[in-house]
C-alpha cells in the first residue's frame, strides 16, 4: 500500500487538475500562464510543485534554481552576474532574533542543510522588524534568488523585461537613485519621446546583447570603491563599446573619465569625514559612546563606518555620516555616470559637501565638550597623556589608518617629547 502511495505521489499533476480551482481563485494568473510561451509546455506542478498545503502557506516559492531545469544558460549567466552575486544579503543569520519566521532560514541555507549557501549578511537588516525586513529589504534583494523579479511571474512577454520601468522598483531612492537619474537626464527625456531608436534606455546600455549579465562595463562596487585594474579595463572596454554606438570614441572617453575623477574627489571626501569619526571614537569622545549602546548585529560594542553601518543605536555624527556616505556620495557618482547634471551636482556634490562642514562641525563640538564647561575653540580639548596618544596611534595603524612607515615616525615624534 505504501509503495502505491509513493507512485501515486510521483505521477505527474496535469496543468487541468489546477485550473479547475484556480480559474476561479486566481483567474488573472491563469489567463497570464495561458498566454505566455509555458502552456501546454510546462503545467503549473512542474514549477510549483505538488505540496499544495506549503503553497497556500507560502513555503513553496519559485527560485532561479526552478527555472534553471530548463533555463541553464540564462541561470548561469545571471547567477556570475551582480544581480546573481551576494544580493540575497538582505537575510544575515535571524535564527537568535525573537519572532522570527522559521521560513527565513531558506534564505541562506538549503532545505536541510546547515551550510549557508551565501556568505554575506546586512546589519540594517537585521535590526527590522520581520515585517519589514521582508517587504523593505528582501522585495528587491530576492532578485538573486527569483526570476519573477524582473519577468514577472505567470507571463514570459519580454516586453516587460525590455521596458526600463521594471529596474525602477529597486533602482530609485537615496541611497541608488538611478532610474531617476536617467529619467531626468537627456537621454532618459529623448527615450520617453522617441523610444529605443532615439535613445538607450536602462537595458541598452547594462543589457546591450540582451541576456542576463547586468554587471558588464561596470568598474567600481556597489559603494563606489574602484573595482581591481584588470576587472576596471574590461569594464570600461566594455562601456566605451556601448556609448561608441551613438558617440564618438573621444567624447565617450572624456565623459566616463569626468565620471572617474568625480568619483574619486568625492571618495576622498568620504574618507576625510570618515576619519574625524574614528579619531573621536578612539579618544572615547562619542556619544552615546559604541559601548553604550545596543551593540551592532555583526560586530558587537564597536565603532562601524563600513557597508554595515547603521542608521539607529547610532550618535548623531554617525547620522550625518550614514547619509554623507550612503545618500550623497551615490547621488553624486552616480549622476556623474548617468549623465545627470543635477544628481551629480545639486543633490550629490553639494550635499557631500554641506554634510562634511556639518560632521566636522559636529565633531568640533564633541571636542569642546570633552573639555569641559565653557570651552571653546578646537584647542580646548583636554590634553592626552603619552599612554593615551600611543594607544589612539596604535588602533589607527591596526584599522589601515596610518601607514607601517607614518605610524613609526608619528611613534618616534611622541616619544621623543619624553623628559631627558
Amino acid at each position: 500500500m505504501a509503495l502505491a502511495v509513493s507512485l501515486l505521489w510521483l505521477q505527474p499533476v496535469a496543468a487541468d487538475d489546477c485550473l479547475d480551482c484556480h480559474r476561479t481563485a486566481t483567474p488573472a494568473a491563469v489567463r497570464q500562464w495561458q498566454g505566455s510561451a509555458h502552456a501546454e509546455k510546462v503545467g503549473c506542478a512542474d514549477c510549483h510543485g505538488r505540496d499544495h498545503e506549503a503553497m497556500l502557506a507560502g513555503e513553496a516559492k519559485v527560485t532561479a534554481s526552478v527555472c534553471g531545469r530548463c533555463h541553464t544558460e540564462a541561470l548561469a549567466e545571471h547567477q556570475s552576474s551582480r544581480h546573481g552575486k551576494g544580493l540575497q544579503s538582505g537575510w544575515g543569520c535571524t535564527r537568535n532574533l525573537s519572532k522570527r519566521p522559521p521560513a527565513e532560514c531558506r534564505g541562506c541555507h538549503q532545505e536541510g542543510s546547515s551550510i549557508p549557501t551565501t556568505p554575506v549578511a546586512c546589519a540594517r537588516f537585521l535590526q527590522q522588524s520581520a515585517e519589514m525586513g521582508s517587504l523593505g529589504c528582501n522585495r528587491c534583494h530576492e532578485v538573486e534568488t527569483s526570476c519573477g523579479s524582473c519577468h514577472s511571474n505567470h507571463t514570459t512577454d519580454l516586453a516587460i523585461v525590455r521596458n526600463p520601468n521594471v529596474c525602477a522598483k529597486c533602482h530609485m531612492g537615496p541611497d541608488h537613485p538611478q532610474w531617476e537619474m536617467w529619467q531626468t537626464s537627456q537621454h532618459g527625456t529623448l527615450y520617453q519621446s522617441g523610444g529605443a531608436g532615439l535613445a538607450p534606455s536602462c537595458q541598452s546600455c547594462h543589457l546591450p546583447s540582451g541576456g542576463h549579465n547586468v554587471s558588464k562595463g561596470l568598474t567600481m562596487t556597489p559603494g563606489g570603491e574602484p573595482l581591481p585594474a584588470a576587472e576596471q579595463a574590461i569594464g570600461r572596454q566594455q562601456m566605451l563599446q556601448v556609448c561608441r554606438s551613438c558617440h564618438g570614441e573621444g567624447f565617450s572617453r572624456r565623459e566616463l573619465d569626468q565620471a572617474d575623477a568625480v568619483r574619486s574627489q568625492s571618495l576622498a571626501l568620504v574618507k576625510q569625514a570618515e576619519a574625524l569619526i574614528w579619531d573621536l571614537a578612539d579618544r572615547g569622545w562619542l556619544d552615546p559612546d559604541p559601548g553604550q549602546r545596543p551593540p551592532h548585529p555583526l560586530k558587537g560594542g564597536v565603532l562601524v563606518t563600513d557597508q554595515q553601518m547603521l542608521y539607529e543605536n547610532t550618535s548623531r555624527i554617525e547620522g550625518l555620516f550614514f547619509r554623507l556616505k550612503k545618500y550623497a556620495l551615490a547621488q553624486t557618482v552616480k549622476g556623474a555616470y548617468h549623465q545627470n547634471p543635477a544628481y551629480s551636482h545639486w543633490y550629490g556634490n553639494a550635499e557631500l559637501k554641506l554634510l562634511l562642514q556639518d560632521i566636522d562641525s559636529e565633531a568640533r563640538r564633541l571636542r569642546e565638550r570633552a573639555g569641559g564647561a565653557g570651552a571653546v575653540g578646537a584647542n580646548s580639548a583636554p590634553k592626552e597623556s603619552l599612554v593615551q596618544a600611543l594607544e589612539r596611534l596604535k588602533k589607527q595603524h591596526q584599522r589601515g589608518g596610518l601607514s607601517d612607515k607614518d605610524y613609526a615616525e608619528e611613534k618616534t615624534r611622541l616619544l621623543e617629547k619624553l623628559p631627558q
